[in-house]
């Protein structure tokens, strides 16, 4: 079992029928039945159409419902629930986001969310920060994967008090004290957050994950020997409730250049894109919170020194395992509900809950184009830079779905206004007039001294709008 990317350009995506149904013909007709698509991103548009990346494996694999896990199954939502105002913060991995685009540098930003809502949901990109993560208690750690099935309407999210995380990390020929290092990572969570992890799991075979890049820049990468972690986890399924792995990343560059590079010159965190695939692959398999550290290379632990480093990355530098994390967010992940029938309860979340999606101008995949379809208001923050080239003008976004934000101060408040009940329109100023429609045609009798029908008047259709109405006035004569 491996997973690999591919990149195919969509013709009409936006043009007439339903995105997700065209974008779903599309990657079957480039993948084939054999394989089932895990991440879908639209990287910008291009002569032949807009252009595609999605990560894939084979071969096919199958929920813990046995049935067919498709990343495109989709259930439209019955109506949008006002008993909470609960939104969805994304900053996808991997594209190289200004704010959240390193190592948890959009925590005040979610912080700054989450305090004009009841509930933000979030995924582990936004607010993992190696040894920190400051997430608030009404945010919901979700995993990527999971959010896009929560908007697609096909998973709810039930909150729960505590999590029984098992720990999966590899022995380390190269570096032995890094399996150390690991485990007391996991007694420090023990010792100080009062988690329930009551066991470390060791795998005697490496994974093999590799960094990657795309043509658009966007990270991404290969994994491989993935079936004994996927049996492991099916005969232990039952032992736990959430699901941590602390493995290693191997480079697709040099190691030490890799690092310089990032660390130095800048650009999107490399590791991002593979743990991003390993995740989704462990949620749609196992219907469960999963989140990944990556573990150092002996290389890197031997020649580490990065001197002072840029804010955004700073708190990579200061970590040893990058684990404290991941424990932190699933110690109350939020448990996964499968095919929810969007009936009220009140102690799920579903799709009928969401408030507003709040994304980085310009980023596309499925959790914007399941937004547009379900009718949830869209917030695009527009100095959250990033290499996605999209124009989200061009989604079909009901009249007022799409809101602009210049920044998530803004963002803050187009989120408190929807909770208010107020228009953002209403806000701005100049404050626009209302549009006049004028509609239909009048039919006039118009008496006359001339020429008549008969009974002294003359009759004449007269072009006016009058909302479809026919309305009978006499005019002129005595």
């Amino acid at each position: 079992m491996k997973v690999s990317s591919q990149q195919l350009t969509v013709r009409h995506l936006f043009n007439g029928r339903s995105p997700l149904a065209t974008l779903k013909d599309a990657t079957d007709a480039a993948f084939g039945t054999g394989v089932t698509p895990l991440r879908v991103a639209v990287t910008g548009k291009g002569r032949g159409g807009h252009q595609c990346e999605i990560e894939a494996v084979e071969p096919k694999i199958y929920g813990s419902d046995d049935s067919e896990a498709c990343v495109f199954d989709y259930r439209q939502r019955r109506h949008a629930r006002t008993n909470a105002f609960n939104a969805v913060m994304l900053i996808p991995t991997g594209v190289d986001c200004a704010i959240g685009g390193h190592a948890g540098d959009a925590t005040p930003a979610a912080r700054l969310l989450a305090r004009v809502c009841d509930q933000l949901v979030l995924h582990p990109n936004v607010v993992n920060a190696s040894d920190v993560n400051e997430q608030t208690e009404n945010c919901l750690y979700v995993e990527g994967s999971l959010i896009c099935r929560l908007l697609m309407g096909t998973v709810g999210l039930r909150k729960i008090r505590q999590n029984r995380v098992l720990l999966v990390t590899e022995n380390r020929h190269d570096a032995p004290n890094v399996v150390d290092q690991t485990i007391n990572c996991a007694e420090g969570a023990r010792a100080t957050l009062g988690m329930d992890i009551s066991e470390v799991v060791v795998l005697e075979q490496e994974l093999f994950m590799q960094t990657g890049v795309s043509d658009s820049g966007r990270v991404t990468g290969r994994v491989e020997r993935l079936s004994h972690l996927l049996d492991l986890l099916k005969d232990r399924r039952d032992t736990y409730d959430a699901v941590a792995l602390a493995t290693r990343i191997t480079p697709h560059i040099d190691t030490v250049e890799l690092h310089r590079s990032y660390f130095g010159e800048g650009g999107p965190n490399p590791w991002g894109g593979v743990e991003a695939i390993l995740t989704h692959l462990i949620s749609t398999v196992l219907d469960v919170p999963s989140a990944h550290a990556p573990t150092m290379s002996s290389e890197a632990l031997r020649t580490e020194s990065w001197g002072v480093v840029e804010p955004r990355k700073a708190a990579e530098v200061i970590s040893t395992t990058y684990l404290f994390c991941v424990l932190k967010g699933l110690n109350r992940a939020p448990q996964v509900m499968l095919n929810p029938s969007g009936v009220y309860d009140p102690s799920i979340m579903t799709a009928e809950d969401v408030s507003a999606l709040v994304i980085p101008d310009g980023c596309v995949g499925l959790p914007t184009l399941a937004a547009v379809e379900q009718g949830i208001p869209v917030v695009a923050v527009r100095n959250n830079t990033n290499l996605m080239k999209n124009d989200l003008r061009a989604l079909p976004f009901r009249p007022g779905q799409l809101h602009y934000a210049a920044n998530y101060y803004e963002a803050a408040g187009i989120l408190s206004a929807m909770k208010a009940g107020v228009a953002p329109s209403t806000l701005a100023r100049p404050m626009q007039p209302l549009r006049i429609d004028r509609v239909g045609k009048v039919e006039v009798e118009v008496e006359t001294n001339g020429h008549t029908n008969g009974n002294g008047k003359s009759k004449r259709t007269k072009s006016a709008e009058q909302n479809g109405s026919t309305i009978m006035v006499e005019v002129g004569g005595k």
